[in-house]
């Protein structure tokens, strides 16, 4: 995992790229992150429960915030897995999210997170941690499979 950051005040709030190499086709590891109903197997940090949909989006109940809606990017053959999540009463947070092949057979996982306004040093550090450990899980069911 290379945890990258990026902390340049002039252009706006920090952001750090987690990865996590997969040994799996990209686009298998694209069809299974893209499946709402499959994120509560590895995304922890998103959903305690089965996403339940919701005319243009999905509601979930979150560890952290209770329950949220979400809405993800348009299937797509980019590998393009963008979602936004929009607790209540808290504006929406974007969460860039790509599956990239970098070999046959092999795939990357990133995620880029975005500091919000309100997350001092300690919670973007273990939102990054959480995120670390979702995308493991992550990839132990995509190799397993």
């Amino acid at each position: 995992m290379n945890p990258q950051t990026t902390n340049d005040d002039t252009h706006g709030a920090p952001s750090r790229v987690i990865t996590q190499r997969v040994a799996c086709d990209w686009r298998r590891a694209y069809a299974l992150a893209a499946d709402p109903a499959r994120l509560p197997d590895w995304a922890s940090g998103l959903a305690e429960s089965a996403l339940v949909p919701y005319g243009d989006h999905w509601t979930v109940t979150t560890p952290e915030s209770g329950e949220v809606r979400m809405r993800f990017a348009p299937s797509n053959d980019f590998g393009v897995l963008d979602h936004w999540v929009a607790p209540e009463g808290v504006p929406e947070v974007y969460l860039p999210f790509r599956v990239i092949g970098v070999a046959p057979g092999a795939c990357e996982l990133q995620f880029t997170l975005l500091r919000q306004p309100h997350m001092d040093n300690a919670a973007f550090e273990r939102d990054a941690d959480w995120i670390a450990r979702d995308l493991q899980s992550l990839r132990r069911l995509l190799e397993a499979a």
